[in-house]
């Protein structure tokens, strides 16, 4: 029988698992939703509601087709592969979350990016052919297509690694879920949501996952197993806030120079 230690590691791998594919699910949720609303809202819903329902069917033959073709490579090779490309998306992600939180980066503002796509959707004229709006069904198939293949290979990713894609993919069609309710309920881009402060997260998890993933691919054995993740997670939080702090003040001693 397992031990309880055993079950709670377990337990807490599977809570990081759901939420890391939820939060990153979710950011790419608001971008695709915000593209969406505004071409719904200025051209009509039937032709980009089209173009959203085409663009879902081809990310389930995504999933279909690579799902299967990830359980072939042994996991070794696997968590190191995947572990190295978490590690560099999520650096990224937490660059550009250091900079925002530091002020040395505009913040992303889903409220402009809702008012410049409506500005581009009322400028070009409608050409319907086959019953639909081309530009509207392009415009809106693209957006959560391409937005919709990054929570895919979050999903089989995170998925594969722990040998759970299905409970990944749970955390991903509950953001999905709530992010369309949302945007069905306001009917505009969701600026509310702390999008900056999802994508620290964000950034901070897939680091997280990253380094504990590359570091199993090349044989290291962490102390704790799986728990771990949450050393990492609380080594690389406070790395990140120092930055942070340490950046904030290096802006402001730079703004009050320029002042002088």
């Amino acid at each position: 029988m397992r031990t309880a230690t055993a079950k709670g590691v377990d337990t807490v791998s599977s809570i990081f698992l759901i939420v890391a594919t939820f939060l990153a699910s979710s950011v790419e949720m608001v971008e695709a939703l915000t593209i969406v609303l505004a071409i719904g809202v200025t051209r009509g819903w039937r032709s980009s509601l089209v173009g959203v329902v085409a663009a879902l069917a081809g990310l389930a033959v995504t999933v279909a087709i690579l799902g299967p073709a990830l359980t072939l490579i042994p996991i070794g090779a696997l968590r190191l592969v995947v572990g190295t490309i978490l590690l560099i998306f999520g650096l990224q992600w937490l660059r550009k979350a250091i900079l925002r939180a530091s002020g040395f980066k505009a913040m992303h503002d889903e409220a402009a990016i809702y008012q410049r796509e409506l500005s581009e959707a009322k400028s070009v004229s409608p050409v319907v052919e086959a019953g639909l709006d081309w530009y509207s069904f392009t415009v809106c198939f693209k957006g959560v297509f391409l937005e919709g293949l990054e929570v895919v290979f979050i999903v089989l990713t995170f998925g594969s690694n722990q040998g759970n894609i299905p409970l990944a993919a749970v955390g991903a069609a509950a953001a999905v879920i709530l992010v369309g309710l949302a945007g069905v309920a306001v009917r505009q881009p969701l600026s509310q949501v702390p999008e900056n402060t999802m994508k620290f997260a964000v950034g901070l998890l897939l680091t997280t996952f990253g380094m504990f993933w590359g570091g199993e691919g090349v044989g290291v054995a962490w102390p704790g197993e799986d728990a771990a993740i949450l050393g990492l997670l609380a080594f690389l939080f406070a790395c990140s806030m120092g930055l942070v702090l340490a950046l904030k003040s290096r802006r402001e001693q730079a703004l009050v120079a320029a002042r002088g």
